[in-house]
């Protein structure tokens, strides 16, 4: 089983900073973000670049925070060109730089972002620290910038007369723009052209099913349907919903589930949708980095699909993700497409979760499928692969299946330490291939990541 490996030989800063040398940049496997904890993913598509704006889970401790309970103190953006490669573009607002905001209030709550006429405008809810003019309970705050990584100024006020978390901006096609935010139902006004101001009277959203929590709206368009989806608890945890209408304030009417709940007990989920390159794609977040604390949350992203009728297509959470990787590209092979009998996942760190997961290969046979891998029509002349075994082994690299073409075998020595081998490339692969992973001895071995050069 899993624990006959030694898991504690190499320290976690050890393997980080092995990991950074070997590393060009962060790939797409699910979780998305992986250095950091991240929710509430607000995905924005300025230019050629998709965009993230997500909440920023931090760990609560003695003063900062409410130990055991959500802890948010700034948001961060991420952005990419093809949905592989992501860049951290750091802090954007910070609770101690909101004029009006609880500086030490830890509560920077789901947000959004829109551009307009050239201008950022950056929504995000938390705590007011003047209680007796704003009130109690969370109140909605813009950032404006003149670029989509800021920097962001915040405005003197929160917005007048919105009370609640989780806001959604939407830009109509006639230029109407529309704000969404929740408090235990979803309500949602008009926006006056300065993007600062409600325009017109707050209307509840109550179409929606009528019992049990719901939260975080996010609104998009299509082919003149509106597409409201939200986060709503019918039973014990959260799931995505949606329900259509053909105007942006309704009447809505219900229409299906977007993902159903987490199989391991996440309570929360939050959503975006957006389409880039010609297709659409749900963010959302689950806790990867933190299976038993599910205030700790990390970033996903899977393709989403429409049926004839325009209805969306359940997603089935992936480890996978989205986006193309290439052969040269370090695999997480671990954020596996398929699993196999004899084949376990775990973190190779439980001290430090970011340095990742590994792929333990039990016995003989066991095998670990990785789809979506571009070899374009290159040679390549080995593959490299970081990997670990108690006894001599043998790691089969296939193409297409476990008896597809034979691509490597890579000799695993006995060793109580992780090692970075190579072998040479027995056959050559074109374009798009799965790779299958499998084990060709009865020893146990783990498997982090590999990559052909």
């Amino acid at each position: 089983m899993p624990g006959s490996f030694d898991r504690k030989l190499i320290s976690g800063s050890l393997l980080c900073l092995l990991l950074m040398a070997i590393t060009p940049g962060v790939f797409a496997q699910n979780p998305i973000i992986r250095n950091q904890y991240s929710a509430d993913p607000a995905a924005r598509v300025f230019g050629n670049r998709i965009y993230i704006y997500p909440s920023h889970d931090i760990l609560a401790s003695e003063g900062h925070g409410r130990i055991g309970w959500f802890c948010m103190e700034d948001y961060h953006v991420f952005s990419s060109v093809n949905l592989t490669e992501w860049t951290d573009h750091g802090s954007i607002v910070s609770q101690t730089a909101v004029p009006w905001a609880k500086p030490d209030g830890y509560s920077m709550w789901a947000p959004d972002c829109i551009e307009r006429n050239g201008k950022y405008y950056f929504y995000f809810p938390t705590m007011p620290a003047d209680t007796i003019t704003y009130g109690r309970g969370f109140r909605v705050g813009v950032a404006i910038a003149d670029k989509p990584t800021g920097p962001f100024v915040p405005q003197a006020q929160p917005i007048k007369d919105v009370h609640g978390v989780d806001p959604n901006v939407f830009i109509d096609r006639d230029g109407q723009a529309y704000l969404y935010w929740s408090a235990g139902n979803i309500y949602g006004a008009k926006l006056q052209p300065d993007m600062l101001q409600l325009e017109g009277a707050v209307q509840t959203l109550g179409e929606l099913p009528s019992k049990g929590l719901k939260e975080g709206p996010f609104l998009f368009e299509r082919k003149g349907k509106y597409y409201l989806t939200y986060p709503h608890v019918e039973k014990k945890i959260e799931r995505l919903e949606y329900a259509m209408s053909d105007h942006p304030l309704g009447p809505f009417k219900f229409t299906g589930v977007i993902m159903d709940e987490s199989p391991t007990g996440c309570w929360t989920n939050h959503q975006s949708i957006v389409e880039f390159n010609n297709q659409w794609y749900l963010f959302y977040h689950h806790n990867d980095y933190s299976p038993r604390f599910d205030k700790a949350r990390s970033v996903r992203a899977d393709s989403l699909f429409f049926s004839p009728d325009g209805t969306i297509q359940k997603v089935i959470p992936s480890l996978r993700g989205v986006g193309i990787n290439k052969a040269a590209d370090t695999l997480q092979v671990d954020r596996y497409s398929q699993l196999g009998d004899g084949t376990t996942i775990q973190f190779i760190d439980t001290l430090n979760r970011f340095t990742g997961w590994q792929a333990d290969f039990m016995h003989k046979g066991a095998w670990l499928q990785y789809n979506t891998v571009d070899f374009g029509e290159k040679r390549y002349k080995r593959i490299v692969i970081n990997v670990m075994a108690a006894q001599k082994g043998r790691i089969e690299i296939h193409s297409g299946s476990a008896t597809g073409p034979l691509l490597a075998a890579v000799q695993v020595p006995a060793g109580k330490n992780w090692k970075v081998l190579n072998s040479p490339i027995i056959q050559q692969a074109k374009g798009l291939q799965n790779l299958v992973l499998v084990s060709g001895t009865d020893a146990p071995l783990a498997v982090d990541w590999i990559r052909f050069e």
